[in-house]
């Protein structure tokens, strides 16, 4: 009878693994729903095969999570807006799944936008960056990553709060806007939930959604990734188009997702990552896209060498890490180790001095925002605001202070210094050059040939972002850890604290230009190892409770 037992307890077990479907001591079937908090595309669309749900339901259940804690309970501010034609999508998708199958592991699968990638106002939405300036306003067409999107089957979901304009409007808290209010983060009250994708991150970190998409000029993926329990990628600059989304600098501009596991970052990548005619930089990637699901390995790690470019980036004084991080990091090089890599410690860039001195970024964007948001502006079909230039946002932001100048959020800074420039003149050409040679030439390039490595490493937090972002390369980023309990709470802007207990932080791999296959392979082999993220939660009050059997049959 004990040998039976363990056999039929085995069975049961075995039956709810593979199949998503428990036995009941009676013999009967009860399906067994992923859990929304953590459920992978690969679950979700595991039950959608299975019919044990629908994407109908999916969106029902994604929407009715939102309405919990968006602007009810903790008020997380993750979401600006849903998208009234996604139950139709949904639909009409589930329905072509039944009579010819799936066109992808993203078909009937719902994806939140970071609101400054476009999509056709027809569908019901706007495309705004977060400022009223844009609001109602008619754009073109979908975003070149939309397109890929709905290809591939993904329904949009809705528009995800960012920090306005990509956190390039001045002085002003990470993830605010003036249509979406302060975004906050799920795992502690208020705590930062870093810009500028800051809805994309807090909606992924706590499943809100199935997958999100956001985009980074200098840390906008990453430091969202990192601040919110994730695993994101920040693209090589011309692997993903930017054509559609609202810009800051085509030399630094790129789009990628945030994800809750690196498995579900590569499906989407394997997507989104692609030439498009209307945006030339994807012109001149490698002729063929991988499939980076298949660098998904536990032993990638084996064998490589991943250098640690210690000098500047790790020093406290500089980029503000807190030592907690820095013994975490520590703990990181020491998993690195066991999983086979060689960590070549320290493995510096020739350029750190130069790059955490350097104003030479500043300058390429200065110039290049004025340029490509008039461009964008004017390229809109329409635009109730009459906001058609740089020149006239300003403007509109001083005439409606109630919108645009609350207080607190009043900094145009940056605006009025990129209204002031001239062109692309010397200086500019001189910048953009210097920054290459900084980032690339005398930065990454340098350091991965000079120690013969294949990427390099660093926590998230602090510089690590800005010699990727001035030569265009990739980063991918996972969980590395919490901060503790008892750790001093500190301000991080008017509304938001960071660090704060249990505020989680990220580690990053860096490469080369289209290295984003070896980085995806690192990096899932090293969050397989530590499945940091499943260690803590967002606070009891962010936690959605709705769930697919919730919305199972309702209306």
């Amino acid at each position: 009878m004990v040998v039976l037992n363990l056999w039929w307890s085995a069975l049961l077990a075995l039956l709810a693994f593979s199949t998503g479907i428990s036995a009941s001591t009676d013999g009967s079937e009860a399906v067994v729903f992923p859990d929304l908090y953590e459920a992978s595309v690969l679950e979700l669309q595991a039950g959608l095969d299975a019919g044990h749900f629908s994407s109908v339901d999916l969106v029902k259940a994604y929407f009715a999570r939102i309405d919990e804690v968006n602007l009810k309970g903790p008020t997380l501010r993750a979401v600006l807006e849903l998208n009234p034609s996604a139950l139709k999508q949904a639909a009409a998708l589930d329905k072509e799944r039944k009579l010819l199958g799936k066109r992808s592991l993203l078909h009937g699968i719902p994806i939140l936008l970071k609101d400054n990638i476009a999509t056709v106002a027809s569908e019901g939405m706007n495309t705004t960056a977060g400022s009223f300036s844009l609001l109602g306003s008619i754009v073109p067409e979908d975003a070149g990553v939309v397109k890929r999107l709905r290809k591939a089957g993904a329904i949009i979901l809705g528009k995800a709060n960012l920090s306005e304009f990509a956190h390039f409007r001045g002085n002003l808290a990470s993830g605010w806007s003036g249509r979406g209010g302060q975004n906050t983060n799920a795992y502690f009250p208020n705590a930062d939930p870093c810009g500028s994708s800051s809805g994309s991150g807090v909606a992924a970190s706590i499943g809100l959604v199935a997958v999100t998409l956001g985009s980074e000029t200098d840390g906008s993926i990453t430091c969202p990734t990192s601040h919110n329990n994730l695993a994101g990628i920040k693209p090589t600059v011309g692997l993903t188009s930017r054509a559609g989304v609202v810009p800051i600098s085509e030399h630094q501009d790129t789009i990628g997702p945030l994800t809750r596991s690196v498995t579900d970052a590569a499906i989407v990548l394997s997507v989104i990552a692609g030439k498009d005619p209307n945006d030339n930089f994807t012109l001149a990637q490698p002729p063929i896209v991988p499939d980076f699901t298949k660098a998904l390995n536990k032993n990638a790690l084996k064998g490589k060498r991943i250098g640690v470019p210690r000098r500047v980036f790790l020093d406290e004084s500089v980029t503000g890490n807190d030592p907690f991080i820095n013994t975490a990091f520590e703990q990181a090089l020491l998993t690195i180790k066991s999983l086979g890599a060689t960590v070549v410690d320290p493995a510096d860039l020739p350029s750190a001095e130069e790059i955490a001195n350097s104003g030479n970024e500043t300058v390429v964007l200065d110039v290049d925002f004025k340029i490509q948001l008039d461009a964008y502006y004017q390229a809109l079909l329409a635009n109730p605001s009459g906001v058609r230039s740089l020149a006239d946002l300003i403007a509109f932001d001083n005439a409606n202070p109630t919108l645009e100048e609350p207080t607190n959020f009043t900094s145009q800074s940056t605006l009025i210094k990129s209204e002031a420039t001239t062109g692309r003149d010397a200086a500019y050409f001189q910048s953009l050059a210097f920054n290459k040679d900084l980032g690339a030439t005398r930065g990454i390039d340098a350091a991965l040939k000079a120690n013969k490595l294949d990427a390099l490493i660093l926590p998230a937090a602090g510089l690590t972002t800005v010699p990727a972002a001035i030569a265009g390369y990739p980063i991918v980023t996972v969980p590395l850890g919490f901060f503790p309990d008892n750790v001093t709470i500190q301000s991080a802007g008017p509304l938001t604290v960071y660090p704060a207990p249990g505020a989680p932080f990220g580690l990053s791999f860096l490469g080369t230009a289209f290295s984003e296959f070896d980085l995806v392979g690192f990096a899932f082999a090293y969050e397989q190892k530590t499945q940091t993220r499943l260690a803590r939660k967002a606070f009891p009050a962010a936690i959605p409770k709705t769930q697919l059997k919730d919305v199972i049959g309702e209306p």
